[in-house]
């Protein structure tokens, strides 16, 4: 197979379970076989965040490629705080699986996010 260059902007990258990794246009879907490593540019809050996100099912590593982005995780229990993580270049976290999450950028920023690519939920 010959090996090529690839947009992480336009594609998303398909890590499966067997070893395999496949790069596609996100509009074609991953199958359900393994994890999801996609990359966004973000210009504004408009541009794919400000909203909440979940994934019960797996862990989500989310990364500031190039940027400055505040990472917010709903509280776990009623009384307790949101939680902000700010990420900086080069910087990531790893958002526990069931944990609400949203992204906020401080500066126009480049995204990266590894996840399972199904069983995920959005709420404004």
């Amino acid at each position: 197979m010959p090996v090529t260059s690839i947009d992480l902007f336009a594609s998303s990258v398909h890590l499966l379970r067997d070893g395999e990794i496949h790069a596609g246009k996100r509009a074609e879907g991953s199958g359900r076989d393994g994890w999801q490593l996609t990359a966004f540019y973000a210009r504004t809050d408009d541009d794919r965040l400000g909203h909440w996100e979940v994934h019960p099912e797996a862990d989500t590593v989310v990364s500031c490629l190039i940027g400055k982005i505040r990472l917010h995780l709903r509280p776990e229990l009623p009384g307790q705080l949101e939680e902000e993580i700010r990420l900086t270049a080069g910087t990531a976290a790893i958002v526990p699986r069931g944990r609400w999450h949203r992204i906020e950028l401080d500066i126009p920023s480049n995204i990266l996010t590894v996840t399972l690519p199904h069983g995920g939920h959005l709420e404004k």
